[in-house]
């Protein structure tokens, strides 16, 4: 468990990210990428990047400094996440390949204690050493391949969840945010206590929490690792794996009915839509939305969560297959 501590100057300066941090979505996809975690979420996305590796030289060589660098499970260095606030990539590396030789050197010493690091390691940040030149490349090169094709998507699947944590700040202030962050978090003033891999105690003292929804991050939250760095806390944003068309199929009306058709599709094209956001797109009263949105889920094509004030609606795997068949 990750136990975040507040004062009351730290409650007042949270900020939520506005859009996708390149970096922090590269390096947590590039976790997701190593194993097999969420088949339904990104198992067509880490089959295509795959295919793409056995046909892009480029690609390949480019994952190999990577897979040293970015363990599935464990620590991370947090030189290749640097604070960009959400600034495009190529800002982003350049803050990466300016990272001080000292840094690099603890940073990658810690890293070294749970795994054996090759030779060009040793020499990245020295003068006339190029290592960082081409770690920085293979960042660029892995984000065009494997990211660059999703990122319009990324940023609307995150642009919903920064939608809802706004209006739930203007609703309700700080404890109503912090409260809409379960269950990945629970809210226990003064302390944030997060679902965590092990446990850890972080004292904001006054320098605030920055949130970063990520559409890569899985399960759990995660922060960096240097208590010292300004503090943030990157946690998954609700998601469905692919892009529905925006015609249903004939098949699905006659299962369904238009109007639950439509509502199961609206949806499944847009992660944690509100009863609201759903009536006005499907135009239908918000009544009849609660009513049906209670069919769907009974049949179990619908999942509604409770987020602060509001109730959020996401298609199940269940209804995405039947959408998909369709």
């Amino acid at each position: 468990m990750l136990r975040i501590h507040f004062t009351s100057h730290d409650l007042q300066n949270i900020r939520i990210l506005r859009r996708p941090d390149p970096l922090w979505e590269l390096i947590c996809s590039m976790c997701r990428l190593g194993t097999g975690q969420g088949p339904l979420e990104f198992g067509h996305w880490r089959r295509s990047v795959h295919a793409r590796v056995e046909v892009e030289r480029d690609l390949g060589a480019a994952l190999q400094p990577l897979r040293t660098l970015v363990p599935s499970i464990g620590y991370i260095p947090d030189f290749l996440t640097p604070a960009t606030a959400g600034g495009e990539l190529s800002y982003g590396l350049d803050l990466v390949r300016g990272t001080s030789r000292a840094r690099l050197v603890r940073e990658l010493t810690r890293l070294g204690d749970s795994q054996v690091l090759p030779g060009w390691t040793v020499a990245l940040g020295r003068p006339g050493d190029a290592g960082l030149a081409m770690l920085t490349r293979a960042l660029e090169v892995y984000f065009g391949a494997a990211l660059q094709p999703h990122w319009s998507r990324i940023r609307a699947v995150v642009g919903n969840d920064i939608d809802l944590r706004t209006r739930t700040l203007l609703d309700g202030g700080t404890q109503a945010l912090l409260n809409g962050l379960y269950p990945l978090a629970r809210w226990s003033s003064p302390v944030l206590e997060v679902d965590y891999p092990v446990r850890r105690d972080v004292r904001l003292e006054g320098r605030g929490l920055l949130l970063v929804p990520s559409f890569f991050c899985w399960r759990r939250p995660t922060a960096l690792a240097d208590p010292a760095l300004p503090p943030v806390l990157v946690y998954p944003v609700a998601k469905t794996p692919l892009d529905v068309a925006r015609a249903t199929g004939d098949g699905v009306v006659r299962l369904l009915g238009r109007t639950r058709a439509a509502i199961l599709t609206d949806v499944a094209r847009r992660d944690g839509r509100t009863s609201s956001e759903v009536a006005e797109a499907v135009g239908i009263a918000p009544a009849s939305v609660s009513y049906q949105m209670g069919v769907l889920r009974a049949g179990g094509l619908v999942d509604s969560q409770r987020a602060g004030k509001y109730v959020l609606h996401a298609a199940t795997a269940l209804g995405l297959r039947l959408l998909d068949a369709s």
